[in-house]
């Protein structure tokens, strides 16, 4: 069941963020997001949050002065998303800049299972022979993991935004703005972000003794594009100091000032960066970085961010859309068999979904799981065949069912039941034993019905309301698309009456509609929908700007429609 809802929009806020020079419109959906202050809405990066708001980032700055000024050998260990490919590449380049004898390793997620893994620590010390390990987007987990460097006499160094568990890992400092008692008062920051910041501080540190003047410094903003991709695709939420870090990254990107990996991905996308949003980020670059660790090994995604050879940049990034193209593949095979094995699921009888399939893939339950979710509007856990007896999961939430605090619930009731789990509210992974899937899911399924109320599982399309008649233009999208969107801040959607003067049935799959209002007719298009619609229809809709043999006309990318 869907229904369509308006945001509250506080006329107070709306009318002050107005009278501070904002356009109206954008004004009340400003408001409507929470929004009380125009300074909340600055790019500039003196806008950021400071460095010195994280726990324990100058001890991490000191230490790794230190290290650098000894010539001590570095390895990232980085984690195998977007997320993780972009941090190691900021890390790398950054470090390097600050003159750091530095390396990575990204192993086989099949192999070596998530986190700094005691095993993973075995192949770095064989293969790298480093003094210090450095995580980034991972670790603050990996207790045993840590242990094991520190019995090889290893340093580690934890930068993640993770959620920790009760015990933290004995690092030899930990950079995480989740940790306990760090005031930062950016909990949604990523995994590229905090790595960012932790060389924000180590060049504060390198002027402070000397090493780098204001002019001689290495210019760390130049690593936006890297830490804006990052951030997008690893949807967290885009609280003002990340849209801060997002906006300034689209910038370098229209521009034309980005890496070369970056550059070739926009290309091999088909996505032009003069007009970069968040959308091309998170739809379309940050897929088909994924694929290369949801597949096979992510040092391809990580080496296409690390060249500066465009040849080499574009061949890499080929590769990568090769990659996706096989994902997508395995991808609708995977959900075909879901639905298969959800034949006889009932909504309405169930606040969760857990399915298992031996054939599927584990790099790619986690995209299966969320398309579930979106279909069912329930928090859903697809399970993979792991090793010997093991089965791994990847679960994708509803707004209200924090999903790590449910595995974590289930954990402490039965602790028999999980091997290990992870993550976040929205997204979190497990390990199983095989035979334990039906006690899981019944245990896991127990927690829905506790934690979810009915209206939680009613699928919720929330609006900004109707849109007056003088904005329905491309200039005012124009307006919009300068903005960043996302997770947290969602983009607008409008919700207005229409009379339906036509509609057809396109591609067998889409249905195209032409809507009229107040005398303007405006083309509008419902993908993935074939039921047609009466003569008059409620629509929740996004605007867009369609272009056609040259001329860019206005449509309507309809999100629902019901009976007006």
């Amino acid at each position: 069941m869907t229904r369509i809802a308006i945001r509250p929009c506080p006329f107070r806020e709306s009318e002050m963020l107005r009278q501070g020079g904002i356009h109206p419109v954008l004004a009340r959906l400003y408001a409507s997001r929470g929004l009380t202050d125009v300074k909340e809405l600055s790019s500039e990066l003196a806008s950021m949050i400071p460095p010195s708001g994280l726990l324990h980032i100058d001890a991490a700055a000191v230490f790794l002065a230190d290290s650098i000024a000894a010539a001590k050998r570095m390895v990232i260990v980085a984690d195998y998303d977007c997320d993780g490919a972009t941090a190691c590449a900021v890390a790398l380049r950054g470090l390097r800049a600050m003159g750091a004898n530095i390396d990575f390793i990204v192993p086989n997620r099949f192999e070596y299972g998530y986190g700094l893994t005691p095993e993973i620590v075995e192949l770095t010390a064989r293969e790298k022979q480093p003094d210090i390990i450095i995580t980034v987007d991972n670790g603050i987990a990996s207790i045993d993991g840590v242990a094991e460097a520190n019995r090889r006499g290893i340093e580690v160094v934890v930068t993640d935004h993770h959620l920790p568990a009760d015990t933290l890992p004995a690092a030899r400092v930990i950079v995480n703005p989740n940790q306990p008692e760090c005031g930062f008062p950016s909990k949604h920051i990523a995994g590229v972000g905090v790595v960012f910041y932790v060389l924000l501080a180590l060049r504060a540190e390198l002027r402070r003794r000397g090493v780098f003047d204001a002019q001689t410094q290495p210019k760390l903003d130049n690593l936006l594009d890297l830490v804006a991709l990052g951030t997008v695709a690893d949807v967290v939420r885009l609280d003002p100091n990340n849209r801060i870090l997002v906006a300034q990254g689209l910038k370098r990107m229209r521009a034309g000032r980005m890496h070369a990996g970056v550059a070739a991905l926009f290309r091999v996308a088909g996505r032009e960066p003069r007009t970069a949003n968040p959308f091309d980020l998170g739809f379309a670059l940050g897929p088909r970085l994924n694929a290369a660790g949801r597949l096979e090994d992510m040092s391809l995604g990580i080496e296409c961010l690390i060249t500066d050879d465009e040849g080499r940049a574009w061949q890499l990034a080929q590769q990568l859309n090769e990659i996706n193209l096989k994902r997508r593949e395995i991808e609708a095979e995977m959900q075909d068999a879901a639905l298969l094995h959800l034949d006889a699921f009932e909504p309405a009888n169930s606040s969760t979904i857990c399915v298992f399939d031996e054939s599927w893939h584990q790099g790619v339950i986690g995209i299966v799981a969320s398309r579930l979710k979106e279909k069912f509007f329930r928090p859903t856990i697809t399970f993979a065949p792991g090793a010997d007896g093991w089965i791994k999961g990847s679960g994708r939430s509803i707004p209200g069912f924090h999903l790590r605090d449910a595995l974590d619930l289930v954990y402490k009731k039965a602790p028999s039941l999980i091997d290990k789990f992870g993550g976040h509210a929205m997204a979190a992974g497990l390990t199983l034993r095989a035979d334990a899937f039906d006690a899981f899911a019944a245990a896991f399924e127990e927690v829905g019905r506790a934690w979810l109320s009915k209206q939680q599982l009613e699928r919720v399309i929330e609006t900004d309301g109707p849109l007056e008649d003088a904005y329905y233009t491309t200039a005012f999208i124009d307006l919009m698309d300068g903005q960043v969107w996302g997770q947290g801040f969602a983009p607008p959607v409008f919700c207005d009456e229409f009379r339906v003067v036509s509609q057809r049935i396109l591609k067998e799959r889409h249905l195209k509609l032409l809507l009229e209002k107040n005398g303007a007719r405006y083309d509008a298009i419902w993908f993935g929908h074939v039921d047609s619609l009466g003569e008059r229809a409620k629509v929740a809709f996004r605007l867009d700007a369609n272009e056609y043999n040259g001329v860019t006309k206005v449509q309507l990318m309809v999100e629902h429609a019901e009976p007006a």
